[in-house]
């Protein structure tokens, strides 16, 4: 077959062709061009979540707010002795607010609400207010304000903190029922040494309720020393050996001078550390205290418990008193008391104590208490 074409019939095909060129042509460029547009329009709208949504500030970060919690000491209690034998009520709400200020220094305050035994009234009151620096040379740190002084294991610790409910008797009647708390100045140096070793010399204005110290009008304050010594004996256990001296005013216009020894050994085994421990603290108190140039009296007080854990959440404590008067050491007081601790969770706890009070000058008598404990916001973690 031969096919001849002539030109009428060349020029209408070339037509043809062009055209069908032209045509996917333009179909291809409208196709990608869609494409393209669908995927820009895509980046778009990720570019505009993305920069919608506002950084969010991790914990981590520097915050202005302090840490606020809150303890109250709910307490219901019972005493042989007197007319009114049983009564309940709210013992004391503390109120704390810490925080670091900056690189260089740290705020700790304690308000608190207390109720007067003798007026059954509530005051408020600075239980503690001070700043504590954070990097001063040589292991030195600065402490100014308000605080619980270093003297012993009970002092420095909070009431709500103690596995008993009332204070030992020699305690109380060197110190009082609030301890030596005082406004001064506080300068701790940890020792060089191989194990743990704190010196602190602290000097304050003077307690205006100690049956110890008075604060006059005048220039004299309260010295204190206290050497702390830390021991890890084992991967268990640990010993605490401290030394304290106070020298200061009296209400006699006078001086007093008190020395004491602590002594706390801690058992809690690595495996069973949850459900097992054992403590053994004890304080001895040795007073000379000069009320006038032919009267002085010298006089001995200690305190020893043992507290055992027996389960996951139970504490049993056991404790003797022995207390002469810092006035008079013919006049003595032993005391024999059992608690019973139950620590629901770590922000509230339930204990029970009984204890048995014997006093050479008159018949003996029996006390029990109930103490309810609950914490509510930030709460830091007492000394170990």
């Amino acid at each position: 077959m031969n096919l001849q074409f002539g030109p009428k019939k060349i020029i209408p095909v070339i037509v043809l062709l062009s055209a069908i060129i032209f045509s996917n042509k333009t179909v291809a460029q409208t196709d990608s061009t869609a494409t393209d547009s669908v995927l820009l329009k895509q980046i778009e709208q990720q570019m505009q979540t993305n920069t919608e949504v506002a950084p969010q500030q991790t914990r981590s970060g520097i915050s202005s707010n302090p840490d606020i919690g809150v303890v109250a000491d709910f307490r219901a209690s019972y005493i042989s002795q007197g007319k009114k034998n049983f009564d309940a009520y709210l013992n004391e709400t503390e109120i704390s607010f810490q925080s670091v200020v900056d690189p260089y220094i740290r705020a700790d305050f304690f308000l608190t609400f207390g109720r007067d035994p003798v007026t059954n009234k509530y005051g408020a009151a600075v239980e503690e207010g001070y700043l504590t620096t954070l990097s001063l040379p040589a292991k030195l740190q600065l402490k100014v304000g308000k605080f619980r002084e270093a003297v012993g294991r009970i002092n420095p610790t909070h009431p709500h903190a103690l596995p008993f409910i009332d204070l030992p008797n020699a305690f109380v009647n060197y110190f009082g029922e609030e301890g030596l708390n005082d406004e001064g100045a506080s300068l701790s140096w940890l020792l060089p040494t191989k194990f743990y070793s704190e010196l602190i010399f602290q000097a304050t204005s003077g307690a205006s309720e100690s049956p110890s110290f008075y604060r006059g009008d005048n220039n004299r304050f309260i010295y204190l020393g206290h050497l702390k010594n830390f021991f890890t004996l084992s991967d268990n256990t640990t010993l605490e050996f401290g030394l304290s001296g106070i020298t200061g005013p009296n209400d006699s216009s006078s001086t007093t001078n008190i020395g004491a020894i602590d002594l706390t050994y801690k058992w809690k085994p690595v495996q069973l550390n949850t459900y097992k421990s054992l403590t053994w603290q004890s304080e001895f108190f040795y007073s000379n205290a000069k009320y006038s140039a032919n009267k002085m009296s010298n006089s001995f007080g200690l305190y020893s418990f043992l507290e055992y854990q027996i389960a996951k959440r139970w504490f049993l404590t056991g404790r003797y008193d022995y207390a002469q008067k810092p006035y008079n050491k013919n006049i003595v007081e032993q005391a024999y008391s059992l608690s019973a601790g139950w620590l629901a969770t770590e922000f509230q706890k339930i204990e029970f104590e009984g204890k048995v009070t014997n006093v050479n000058i008159q018949s003996g008598f029996n006390q029990f208490w109930l103490r309810w404990i609950f914490v509510i916001g930030a709460h830091g973690a007492h000394q170990y």
